[in-house]
């Protein structure tokens, strides 16, 4: 095979019209992108990757364009200063989750330069789907974690401003299904057979007549 083989193959891929590149849809992209709980450690997620799933914040909207968002990425090196303070899986606390062995070894931490607002979380919920969706894109998987110690996170990090959010980054582990249900029903996640189900309202149910 001569040496410039793949990059001649990306540099065809990059001429080619836009539409005859297969992209993957939003819809199959939500579809995939769920809450993952457990990851494959021997999959090491890259800075560049990060990087890659941070730089999606330039591309979204800004609630009066305030920008206020800040990121820490939190390679492999760094992980367990972030283990420490982080607590997944809050339904289901007699399975004790992660399991050992499949804990996330990648973080971002989202801060805010300003104080936590209306404003503010609107730009740290759109950011966030965002960028899970890119690590999705990007063969990995992830989880929005609220429930963690802010003042350690801070701490550990030597953070400069206040932590409002915890991404998980990582390659997938486990199996989650979704699971059709109306309203009224429970909205509990849950497991059997080593499967994750996750009940989601049908959208009938959804749309005020």
């Amino acid at each position: 095979m001569a040496d410039n083989y793949l990059e001649k193959r990306m540099e065809d891929y990059r001429n080619q019209p836009a539409t005859t590149r297969r992209v993957a849809s939003l819809g199959r992209l939500l579809q995939r992108n769920r809450s993952y709980r457990g990851y494959d450690n021997k999959f090491v997620v890259r800075h560049d990757q990060l990087r890659s799933i941070i730089e999606t914040a330039t591309l979204c909207p800004s609630a009066r364009n305030q920008q206020v968002l800040r990121f820490r990425p939190v390679l492999s090196d760094e992980a367990d200063k972030v283990l420490k303070h982080i607590r997944l899986g809050g339904a289901l606390p007699e399975l004790h989750l992660p399991f050992s062995g499949t804990e996330p070894r990648a973080f971002v931490v989202i801060c805010s330069t300003v104080e936590e607002s209306k404003y503010v979380d609107m730009d740290l919920g759109i950011v966030a789907q965002s960028m899970l969706l890119r690590a999705t894109e990007l063969g990995l998987g992830g989880i929005c974690i609220g429930a963690f110690d802010h003042a350690e996170i801070r701490e550990v990090l030597q953070l400069p401003y206040e932590p409002l959010l915890v991404l998980a980054i990582g390659r997938p582990d486990e199996r989650i299904e979704l699971v059709p249900c109306h309203e009224g029903d429970s909205l509990t996640y849950y497991r059997e057979g080593g499967v994750h189900y996750v009940p989601k309202i049908c959208v009938d149910d959804l749309i005020i007549k």
